[in-house]
């Protein structure tokens, strides 16, 4: 190499999914259960309106970094109806090419190097990196079976928080499937405006498995210490469109704004109007999609059974989380691995079906392991039939 990487780059590796989906690329008939990319199609109305606009004369230029008024305000409009949040279309909603670009552009805006950030354990792995990346002091705190994976507020307030700048929280959560109250956000609220903290609710699975989507904005005083990211891969099957937003006080978005402005030129205008489209879509899009994932997450319960793990039928989200025990059939391998990873591995090699191991979400998640619902019941059944000829 001619020159040596920044500092930066030693914090973190390449993405988990980024290098096992190139080893199971290599593999014959992997039945893959482990990343969250909907399968379903996207409402019709928005592929419809992504054609039209592209066929038009002036879509294809240099757009606004703000964003169309017009996707704006069906962002604004979704929140008014689904989530009984008033936000301003001018001033309160950024949007952004997928909401994972807001995590480093959140951690960009407001974090200098030293910073302390508190990241959950287990959570998305991109909040730890996106944090490193920029120089910040990561400090994990536990979402625990116990606690019904939520935060501990007595455990926090015990801890250090001179410093932390950042809280990043995320509802329903992934990779556990643990819900969102308004109790819990009323107490986020109140522990970030007690120490000064701004706290980022990470919300794209609000939709999925759940009868009562929450916004942290549901507290009216969020917008004094708050951002919210939320996009349309998951509610609305369009993962690979890249559409999602951040929202929250004016003075904060215009921070993002700032960062955002530098990377990039503004989403095409095609796909804009293509969500405006998508956000339109009413109740009967979300019980059409939730029946279809209730019938996988029961699919995805019996494979479970069949593996002998402890889970929890009911959870919300696109994943199924479950505890491997130290006396499953089907530990083998480095025994200085996690049981979860021992156990993911042994169904990769020898029975061709591949399921995450929870290790990759911090050290809580260690005896767990993940299956994505974004595989139909027929599928799911066949992983359960290779396992049990592997049993």
């Amino acid at each position: 190499m001619i020159v040596k990487p920044s500092k930066r780059t030693s914090s973190v590796q390449e993405y988990y999914f980024s290098r096992k989906l190139k080893e199971i690329a290599g593999m014959d008939s992997v039945i893959n259960l482990g990343i969250g990319s909907p399968d379903g199609m996207p409402p019709a109305g928005a592929i419809e309106a992504l054609s039209q606009c592209a066929r038009q004369k002036g879509s294809h230029g240099y757009q606004s970094y703000t964003g169309t008024p017009e996707l704006r305000r069906a962002f604004a409009d979704f929140y008014r109806r689904y989530y009984s949040v008033r936000l301003d279309p001018d001033t309160q909603i950024q949007p952004l090419m997928g909401s994972k670009e807001g995590v480093l552009l959140i951690n960009m805006a407001f974090v200098d190097e030293g910073d302390k950030v508190l990241v959950p354990d287990p959570g998305y792995p991109t909040y730890t990196s996106a944090s490193a990346l920029v120089g910040a002091q990561i400090i994990k705190y536990d979402l625990l079976a116990a606690n019904k994976w939520q935060p501990d507020f007595e455990a926090l307030e015990r801890m250090d928080l001179s410093g932390v700048k950042v809280m990043w929280m995320n509802y329903p959560n992934m990779p556990t499937g643990a819900n969102a109250s308004r109790e819990l956000y009323e107490r986020a609220v109140a522990f970030a405006l007690k120490h000064k903290i701004l706290l980022v609710n990470d919300n794209p699975y609000s939709f999925i498995l759940n009868d009562n989507p929450l916004s942290i904005f549901c507290v009216p005083e969020a917008k004094e210490c708050c951002l919210e990211l939320n996009s349309l891969s998951k509610a609305h099957n369009m993962a690979g469109w890249r559409i999602g937003m951040v929202c929250g006080d004016k003075a904060l978005i215009s921070e993002v704004l700032k960062v955002k402005s530098q990377m990039d030129s503004g989403m095409f205008r095609p796909l804009q109007m293509a969500a405006v489209r998508a956000l339109s879509q009413g109740p009967e899009w979300f019980r059409a999609l939730n029946d279809e994932y209730a019938l996988r997450r029961k699919a995805a319960c019996s494979l479970y059974d069949r593996l002998n793990l402890e889970y929890d039928p009911s959870s919300s989200g696109l994943f199924l989380w479950g505890r491997v025990g130290e006396d499953n059939p089907l530990l083998s391998g480095d025994l200085s691995k996690s049981l979860g990873e021992r156990l993911s591995d042994t169904l990769l090699y020898k029975a061709g079906v591949f399921l995450t191991p929870g290790f990759i979400f911090g050290d809580n998640g260690r005896n767990y392991i993940r299956a994505s619902l974004c595989a139909t019941s027929t599928v799911l059944r066949q992983a359960e039939e290779r396992i049990g000829a592997l049993l």
